[in-house]
């Protein structure tokens, strides 16, 4: 077995490598508390596309990152910078925040979880470096830069987001370019602090991107994460959120725009195994398809409420909007709760096309139908998109839709 000599034991992971055996990671599971883990690539069979997590996903448009043909011949950078800080150093980076460049042996890398899918597993059994970065209280929001390593090329990488007990940061991660990319991000959220996440899928036409993210979350620690996914070819995102103490409180919002053959997906499992902490799900898609070029968008929702997570609060919603025919949604919120000591549970799920009545009602108010569904796009994703605080920021991603529906004409 090839294991990265991190921190299976200080992270307390251990028992989720023992017994791993050669292909048993895509065995059928009854519950979420089955999930199979391991840093080790042979623990997981090749997937066909047929086993439950991967049967939405286009395997033979995922470049070798699943079955181990993928050469790894690119790089992809990260750069991390806070543009326009006052309070930034020499190097562009605010006080507070510390980037460290580490081998695969430093003790906190492993923190936040371990790979729970083999191209996960793969990610990190092939990673050389990764770059850590510490927030100890800065006031400056902090953009960290994922390019991909270019077209025709595949690339691995692992980012460790840490904060320290106590403290605030906000960090904005970007991810641009081309290629294929396989990655870990960890989010290892001390006690007591609160860390404000926003992750950009800005990709190019050509671009596949597998990642998983590892989240953290420490006593009275608070997450308020934000995702958007605009462009790629095929994007697949796998977040789990994990509780060290009670107080936690996780917060994911999400949305995704799905045209012209995208396929974009977001699987997330929200594990509570401890008493008192509370998360909240929600996620928007729209869809359209171009030319007979099928969108495809996927929204996987697990929540798990263990039998010790007593006085739990979750809630999980998901909400699609069809622009035009020929386009796919899927959605699969599930719900499992060992406990009856719960303080409120829930989710829902729904997916609708184009309401011809609220087009109407604007045309009959003067407005032309283009800019009226503009405005019924924006009206849907501006939930999400308000809870984006920095504002050029949400403007940029705002004209980034804008943009999508006039290049479409939809």
């Amino acid at each position: 077995m090839t294991v990265p000599n991190t921190a299976p034991e200080v992270a307390g992971l251990a028992p989720e490598l023992a017994g791993a055996k050669k292909g048993q990671g895509e065995t059928p599971i009854a519950s979420a508390s089955e999930r199979f883990t391991s840093y080790d690539v042979e623990a997981f069979e090749v997937p066909g596309g047929r086993e439950e997590n991967w049967r939405f996903t286009p395997m033979r448009r995922l470049r070798g990152l699943h079955d181990g043909t993928a050469r790894f011949d690119g790089t992809a950078a990260i750069e991390v910078s806070a543009a326009g800080s006052a309070d930034a150093g020499a190097t562009g980076v605010p006080r507070g925040v510390s980037v460290e460049t580490v081998a695969r042996d430093d003790a906190r890398i492993g923190a936040g979880g371990v790979p729970a899918d083999r191209v996960a597993a793969a990610a990190w059994s092939a990673f050389r470096e990764a770059t850590l970065v510490t927030f100890d209280g800065t006031p400056e929001p902090v953009t960290i830069t994922v390019t991909g390593p270019g077209e025709g090329t595949t690339a691995v990488g692992h980012l460790q987001l840490r904060t320290t007990p106590n403290t605030s940061a906000t960090v904005v991660v970007e991810y641009r370019g081309s290629g294929a990319l396989a990655d870990n991000v960890e989010v290892v959220l001390a006690d007591g602090s609160r860390l404000t996440l926003v992750v950009t899928g800005e990709w190019a036409d050509d671009a596949v991107h597998v990642g998983a993210q590892h989240m953290s979350i420490g006593r009275d620690a608070v997450l308020r994460g934000t995702s958007v996914s605009l462009g790629g070819d095929v994007v697949r995102i796998s977040p789990t959120v994990k509780y060290r103490g009670p107080g936690g409180d996780a917060e994911l919002a999400g949305l995704g725009f799905a045209d012209a053959g995208q396929h974009l997906e977001q699987r997330l499992l929200v594990d509570h195994a401890v008493p008192n902490c509370t998360s909240n799900v929600i996620y928007k898609n729209a869809l359209q398809s171009v030319k007979g070029l099928t969108a495809h968008t996927v929204w996987i929702g697990d929540v798990l409420i263990r039998a010790a997570a007593e006085n739990t609060r979750t809630f999980e919603y998901n909400r699609n909007l069809v622009l035009t025919e020929h386009a796919r949604a899927d959605s699969v919120p599930n719900l499992e709760i060992e406990t009856g000591e719960i303080a409120g549970a829930g989710h829902a799920s729904a997916t609708g096309r184009f309401d011809d009545e609220q087009l109407f009602y604007l045309q009959s108010r003067g407005i032309p139908e283009d800019v009226a569904r503009r405005l019924v796009v924006r009206g849907f994703f501006g939930e999400i998109l308000n809870r984006v605080t920095l504002p050029e920021l949400r403007e940029r991603l705002e004209s980034a839709i804008e943009a999508e529906l006039a290049v479409t004409g939809a």
